[in-house]
């Protein structure tokens, strides 16, 4: 047999937790570590990044149990360990568990609000976002809270505060989220239909999402920029460094103009290519910023 149909124990809970989108995930929060730390600490940023892949997975794995038969439905998420059979629900609970418990132990290690967001960031995710997805499409909104936390996470872990600093970084996640998800979620919109989801703000494939795509793209560049008004604290950005910001989120906006003009599916998915581009270029743009 090959591994494909006889996959392994360990393997399969790598694949419930997503471990490529903790990768990404943690890289946001070990960026905003080397922006915020004063004294740098390999001891925290092997707790953060350890204890920050275990939570995202524990995030990962309750969406999936709670969503095993929509997962069923839908193309892209048939063959994920839950509805293909190769993990139970009680060994994918039971390794959520373990996983949140472990990874907030190790946030708490750094300190306590950093454990503290990161077992927010659970909470909404897992009891508020994923049974409100089938609901309403504000569910978009209320998901992108967790998702931006990771950014602010690593400040937090380097100074142990919340303000205009961590407030900023959130911001910049939050609002890169709803370009990125809303093209998501017009290229799948067929794939979420058949399992009960209308993600798109508008609820259709109109003009009226087509704006909404254009709008809050435009807000996460003058978001993505703020440090370099010197308004945001410790936070800060050289105007170069906020004219590279501008270039990579212009590539975003233009093919948010041109979803608006064609509504192409393939225009959709190069929306979302660009997109990650732009948060991980931002944030390399950052670190780079601080140190050169």
């Amino acid at each position: 047999m090959s591994k494909k149909s006889n996959p392994s124990f360990i393997g399969e809970l790598i694949r419930l937790g997503k471990f490529r989108l903790g990768v990404s995930v943690v890289f946001s929060s070990i960026a905003g570590y080397l922006l915020g730390y004063t004294a740098f600490s390999w001891t925290q940023t092997i707790l953060l990044t350890s204890g920050g892949l275990l939570v995202v997975a524990a995030s990962n794995a309750f969406n999936q149990i709670y969503e095993v038969k929509q997962d069923a439905l839908m193309h892209r998420t048939k063959n994920r360990p839950l509805p293909a059979g190769t993990l139970t629900i009680r060994q994918a609970y039971f390794s959520a568990v373990i996983a949140l418990l472990l990874g907030l132990i190790l946030l708490y290690s750094i300190n306590t609000m950093t454990a503290f967001f990161g077992g927010l960031s659970v909470v909404l995710y897992a009891s508020i976002y994923t049974p409100l997805k089938a609901r309403t499409s504000l569910a978009v909104f209320i998901g992108a809270f967790p998702g931006a936390i990771p950014y602010m996470l690593g400040w937090v872990a380097a100074r142990n505060d919340f303000d205009i600093e961590t407030g900023t970084l959130f911001a910049q996640q939050f609002f890169w989220q709803f370009p990125h998800f809303w093209a998501i979620a017009w290229f799948s919109f067929e794939d979420y239909k058949r399992a009960g989801y209308n993600l798109l703000p508008s609820g259709a494939k109109n003009r009226a999402t087509q704006t909404f795509i254009v709008v809050y793209t435009v807000c996460m560049i003058i978001v993505g920029i703020l440090p370099a008004f010197g308004i945001t604290g410790d936070l800060t950005l050289s105007f170069q460094g906020a004219a590279l910001v501008v270039v990579l989120g212009s590539w975003v906006l233009v093919n948010a103009i041109k979803l608006f003009k064609s509504g192409e599916d393939r225009i959709a998915r190069k929306l979302m290519f660009s997109s990650i581009g732009y948060l991980t270029g931002m944030q390399l743009i950052y670190v780079l910023d601080r140190f050169i």
